[in-house]
């Protein structure tokens, strides 16, 4: 495919109507929310289209054809939308908003909060399919999940760490562990606060 060529083809403007049904949809969820708890649950809220350049080299670093069937059948976040909540409870009660609105079909979620990576990542993944044909990914995380995880992709990037790779990572996980105890305490004392209102 040439690169003056869309690697989406003819998609884009329905790849763009997907993303704003997304955002709209977390936009009524925070609204209805906000009604019940008096707070909007949802600390900011970002959604894209991959760049072209990001969907070629994605197409080549998974060995696919640099195709707009590889770009839209193979690979699913073509689509991407990150909801960043105050509290863990946020994040569980919009994925079930999402999944129970009918809207779109889900065909893959994975829970890296109850469960996460060796690294110390933690976030909600899910993966939704439109009309049988265009792909999502949303991912749902605390305030917490979302600092640690920019700051390690920072981090990540940075050459010449050598001998102290080993060490880095270590810091790097009891740094994970850590905000995800604050997370802990933080859902505690609001459970606290709520119960009082009742």
């Amino acid at each position: 495919m040439e690169n003056n060529v869309s690697i989406y083809g003819e998609h884009k403007p329905e790849l763009e109507k997907l993303l704003n049904s997304i955002l709209l949809q977390v936009s009524e969820i925070r609204e209805e929310m906000k009604s019940q708890l008096g707070i909007d649950p949802v600390e900011h809220c970002l959604g894209r289209i991959k760049s072209e350049d990001s969907m070629r080299e994605k197409c080549v670093r998974k060995n696919l054809p640099v195709t707009t069937e590889s770009a839209l059948e193979k690979i699913y976040d073509a689509v991407g939308v990150r909801i960043v909540c105050a509290f863990v409870d946020d994040v569980f009660t919009i994925r079930d908003y999402i999944v129970n609105s009918g809207r779109y079909e889900v065909i893959n979620e994975k829970d890296y909060i109850n469960t996460a990576k060796p690294n110390g990542y933690r976030s909600y993944h899910m993966i939704l399919r439109v009309g049988g044909k265009y792909h999502a990914e949303i991912q749902l995380r605390t305030i917490s999940m979302d600092t640690w995880a920019a700051l390690e992709h920072h981090l990540k990037y940075k050459k010449k760490i050598g001998a102290r790779q080993k060490l880095i990572e270590e810091e790097l996980k009891r740094c994970a562990d850590e905000l995800a105890s604050t997370d802990l305490s933080m859902q505690t004392i609001r459970d606290m606060i709520l119960e009082g209102d009742n």
